[in-house]
């Protein structure tokens, strides 16, 4: 009876452990079909609202260049790494049904190029060196040698409305003995406008006094009075 029990007992064990062997080849067998028989990678990225930034830029920066998995990054560490840009104001990431990811982008409004020092001046008072010129930027011709002016000028600048911004083709610094926040703008259509900082708002109304001007070209007093003068 003894040998019995012990058979028995041999064999039970031998079960177990034969169980414990399919069982994990299951488990191995499962996740090889998980791994490389469900593609759970990202489909389609989609950037939008981005006008400075590009859209391989931006996808670089989330990390997701190589379309990896769905589920092995999150919205919340993709919108960590896009707001490294100094360009970006607001990242919003949305993971989507049929791995697909969209990135709503805000960026910060650049205001001029500064020529002297070669940066970009942005809204935020940052300054960026950049590559190549950006379309529709003003630039700054020569240098604001008063610390307090500059800032102010970035300041105030920001006050100017996009569609007026555009059409500045360049800033030049001319103070004199009653103004030292004096600018010149050279714009894009052949016309100037003086302007101090503390008034500078009224470059706003450029467009409105353009269209009183039967195509005539001058230069728009708004330092120190508001008047128009007919250059010949």
């Amino acid at each position: 009876m003894a040998t019995v029990k012990v058979k028995r007992k041999k064999l039970r064990i031998g079960i177990v452990f034969l169980v414990l062997i399919m069982l994990s080849l299951f488990a191995y067998l499962g996740y090889y079909l998980f791994e490389n028989t469900i593609d759970d990678r990202i489909k389609n990225i989609y950037v939008i609202g981005n006008k400075y930034t590009k859209d391989y830029e931006i996808i670089e920066l989330a990390k997701i260049n190589n379309y990896p998995r769905f589920l092995s990054i999150s919205s919340n560490e993709m919108e960590r790494r896009i707001k490294t840009n100094p360009f970006i104001k607001e990242v919003d990431v949305k993971k989507k049904f049929g791995n697909q990811i969209y990135i709503y982008i805000t960026e910060y409004n650049p205001l001029f190029y500064d020529r002297n020092n070669q940066k970009l001046i942005l809204e935020t008072n940052k300054d960026l060196v950049v590559e190549k010129m950006i379309d529709d930027i003003p630039t700054l011709i020569n240098p604001v040698t008063d610390e307090s002016v500059y800032k102010n000028l970035i300041t105030k600048f920001i006050k100017i409305n996009d569609e007026v911004k555009q059409k500045i083709s360049e800033i030049n610094y001319i103070p004199n003995e009653v103004d030292k926040e004096r600018f010149l703008f050279s714009m894009k259509d052949g016309n100037y406008v003086y302007i101090t900082l503390t008034k500078i708002e009224e470059v706003n109304k450029y467009l409105d006094v353009l269209s009183t001007l039967n195509n005539k070209k001058g230069v728009l007093y708004l330092d120190s009075g508001n008047y128009f003068e007919i250059l010949n």
